[in-house]
């Protein structure tokens, strides 16, 4: 396991660029930063929780940002300033745009994965906030990325937290994070039920993920740390990482796309591993 970065404030939301480097963002330090072999650029100062990104159509980078935490007592800040929204990140300037914080008058709460589908919509999760014992509701949502148009999908989930596209783009898989759930829903459909795909075993909770070529897909899995391999039948095998409770994501990249980069949020390090199958190709890259 190689280590590209270390030192990092709870980083999420691995995004490889063509440069080589991979851009994550720190959810307890409000910052997007760009990683090389041992060197680290901040990118923006974009506040609050960034969570999970993305980049678009436009080559500008999408943040979920889930309005940050309170460090002290490890949960969701609330209140003014502290407001779930989607962010528009412009690379070249560090820029930040706000494009959503509500859907249909109802706000977001803590925004935090987020794929583009091959027309240039993207989709995202919301997990909810949890505060002083409370959690609020969570759910999946479909917007375009000009901030025109935002679309719930399912208010009433538990914990959705990871999403990706299949490879033929027919379906989108989202994790539930306290559940240990893999979800399927079908792109096509407005407001359903998801399908049920498999749980993991064991003392676990699931966040963030990324799909293969051939369709497995990549779970970040916390607390007993490492990542699960779901099939689309429901199978599932586990690769551990041994003293990391908090393995949050994962994106492929490299010439072959078996370069896994993963973030080990503990610990505060973006690492690269070789895996054993090439994963997905997205459908815009940096």
């Amino acid at each position: 396991m190689d280590i590209i970065a270390e030192g990092l404030a709870f980083p999420e939301g691995p995004v490889v660029m063509a440069d080589g480097s991979v851009i994550v963002v720190e959810l307890a330090g409000g910052r997007i930063t760009r990683c090389w072999n041992g060197r680290t650029e901040m990118v923006s100062e974009i506040g609050g929780g960034p969570n999970g990104a993305a980049i678009g159509p436009d080559g500008a980078l999408y943040v979920c940002n889930n309005g940050g935490l309170d460090l002290a007592r490890f949960q969701h800040a609330r209140g003014p300033g502290h407001e779930g929204r989607i962010e528009r990140v412009d690379l070249a300037t560090g820029r930040v745009e706000r494009l959503y914080d509500g859907c249909d008058g109802i706000a977001l709460e803590a925004p935090n994965d987020i794929v583009f589908d091959a027309d240039g919509r993207m989709w995202f999760t919301d997990l909810g906030k949890t505060h002083d014992g409370i959690r609020t509701a969570s759910g999946l949502f479909s917007a375009l990325p000009d901030g025109s148009a935002i679309t719930a999908i399912n208010r009433h989930a538990v914990s959705c937290n990871g999403v990706g596209l299949s490879p033929d783009g027919r379906h989108l898989y989202v994790a539930d994070t306290h559940q240990a759930r893999l979800w399927r829903y079908d792109r096509q459909v407005a407001a359903q039920k998801p399908t049920w795909i498999a749980t993991a075993p064991g003392a676990v909770g699931f966040d963030s993920l990324a799909v293969t070529a051939a369709g497995n897909i990549c779970v970040a899995t916390l607390y007993e740390g490492g990542i699960t391999t779901i099939t689309p039948d429901g199978r599932t095998r586990k690769y551990d990482i041994a003293g990391e409770r908090y393995v949050t994501n994962i994106a492929f990249g490299g010439d072959d796309r078996r370069d896994a980069y993963i973030t080990l949020s503990t610990t505060g390090r973006l690492v690269r591993l070789r895996w054993d199958e090439p994963g997905l190709e997205l459908a815009y890259h940096g």
